[in-house]
């Protein structure tokens, strides 16, 4: 646990090398066991300890190189908002996520949705088995998908863009689904209740190619 936990701690630090942004002296700060300084703007002073917790699994800018953990960086802000308003009030369950925003104000919330829907969407370079990303292709269609994710699978305002996103992450969710382990979205249950789980692993191999 100590390792993946190091090696979480070394992949920050190693996004925070390029990342700068022009705040002023007293701005919040925080400098990682590596010594590498992270400085928000000030508009972001109100949920300073929010985001250097996020920043923890998710990076600096939400590009999250755990695949794990989403990513974040230019995610829909309404998305982004109501997900954090369903881990506060329990209909999408967390351990991890539920402790953090129990205490957010509606404000906080926003403003944290502001910051990483402004960040821009990186490339995870992740390159899929062509015939399980032909699978999922498939798949997706017939789960007529694109009517709420859009031909480019990148999201509009209440849905998430999910072209690029973390393959285990989208796994996971999308079996989450399936499992009625994740309960902020019936529709989505539903339609993943049609589909096997192989089906379901070719979509998360399909989406994390785009």
């Amino acid at each position: 646990m100590k390792t993946v936990y190091l090696l979480r701690v070394l992949l920050i630090a190693s996004a925070c090398a390029g990342w700068s942004v022009s705040a002023s002296a007293d701005a919040p700060a925080r400098i990682l066991d590596e010594g590498e300084k992270i400085i928000l703007p000030d508009e972001y002073a109100p949920v300073s300890t929010e985001l250097f917790g996020c920043f923890d699994c998710h990076g600096v800018s939400g590009e999250s190189a755990d695949p794990q953990f989403p990513i974040l960086s230019g995610q829909h802000f309404y998305y982004l908002y109501v997900q954090l308003k369903d881990f506060k009030s329990g209909l999408r369950a967390s351990e991890i996520m539920q402790p953090m925003v129990e205490e957010m104000s509606k404000d906080q919330m926003k403003l944290i949705a502001k910051y990483f829907s402004e960040q821009e969407w990186p490339s995870t370079g992740y390159r899929g088995d062509p015939a399980m990303t032909a699978k999922g292709e498939t798949a997706t269609g017939a789960g007529q998908c694109v009517q709420c994710h859009r031909g480019a699978y990148d999201g509009d305002s209440r849905v998430p863009r999910l072209a690029g996103q973390q393959r285990e992450y989208l796994f996971k969710t999308l079996l989450d689904f399936k499992n009625k382990l994740r309960m902020n979205s019936p529709a989505k249950s539903s339609l993943m209740g049609s589909f096997d789980d192989a089906d379901i692993e070719a979509m998360a191999e399909f989406l994390a190619d785009l």
